[in-house]
């Protein structure tokens, strides 16, 4: 991927930190954007201590000013974009179900914010500014969404976020169909579903915090995942080089589970 620029967007994030090194470790030139700018210095340190090219730019996605001025900084200084990466994402304690709140409880603006942080903020609007972008490269070029495990397979007590990655889901197919039939087949747009990663989103959910072992529903998931453990971020990088570059030149429209086999298990 060597003379490639990527975006990541999240790319402070555990997530978006590992696929920004693992961009950066094929070659590519990443900037890394993120709503808390000291996170993507740190990821760019990473990048840079390892022989790397990388930049931190702010990002907030619920602001569209912001989110072009963003990629104006990035085009002035590394010429254009290649790749985006739309990592941005998460839910909110507020907007899961629970013994202290049920679901006729739950907020709906906090539910919406998770569905724009998603969905809105997260994938739509950064792929308006950044593609529009991208539409005059000769060669074309890749956009990777992250969806979810839930965008197939709902699980209980996360609505809003389960809804908001079926959204992603849906979204990247529509627009991979738009792209290539409107502008150019060589804009491909894919997506990643992770399955279950140990974040700080999720963490209150799957171990206890006084003392680190699993909760029911963490126990639930490992049963239910054939490879007995959760992912390591790291797990993302060789399907996102995939979709990144000209290895998938003819795939576009698609959504590939990273999840441990949990899909393919009916629990029996």
């Amino acid at each position: 991927m060597t003379g490639k620029v990527a975006v990541v967007t999240g790319g402070g994030g555990v997530l978006g930190g590992a696929m920004v090194e693992g961009l950066a470790g094929a070659g590519a030139t990443v900037a890394v954007a993120d709503l808390v700018i000291e996170n993507a210095r740190g990821v760019v340190q990473r990048v840079e201590e390892r022989g790397g090219k990388a930049g931190a730019y702010p990002l907030d996605v619920f602001a569209r000013a912001n989110i072009e001025a963003c990629c104006e900084a990035i085009c002035r200084e590394f010429g254009r974009v290649d790749i985006l990466v739309n990592a941005v994402g998460g839910n909110m304690k507020g907007a899961t179900t629970s013994p202290e709140q049920s679901f006729f409880d739950l907020p709906p603006e906090v539910v919406g914010k998770v569905f724009d942080l998603n969905f809105l903020g997260g994938c739509l609007a950064p792929s308006q500014v950044f593609v529009k972008r991208m539409l005059a490269n000769p060669e074309g070029g890749s956009i990777v969404n992250i969806s979810s495990m839930n965008a197939l397979r709902p699980l209980t007590r996360i609505p809003g976020y389960s809804a908001a990655k079926a959204a992603v889901s849906n979204f990247t197919q529509w627009l991979a169909v738009h792209l290539a039939q409107e502008y150019s087949p060589k804009l491909r747009v894919n997506a990643i579903a992770p399955g279950f990663f140990l974040t700080e989103q999720n963490r209150f959910l799957l171990t206890d915090k006084e003392t680190g072992e699993p909760t029911p529903r963490g126990k639930t998931i490992i049963a239910h995942t054939p490879m007995n453990r959760y992912g390591a971020p790291e797990d993302l990088i060789g399907t996102l080089l995939w979709l990144a570059s000209d290895a998938s030149r003819f795939v576009t429209g698609i959504v590939v589970p990273v999840d441990g086999g949990f899909s393919a298990f009916s629990g029996v």
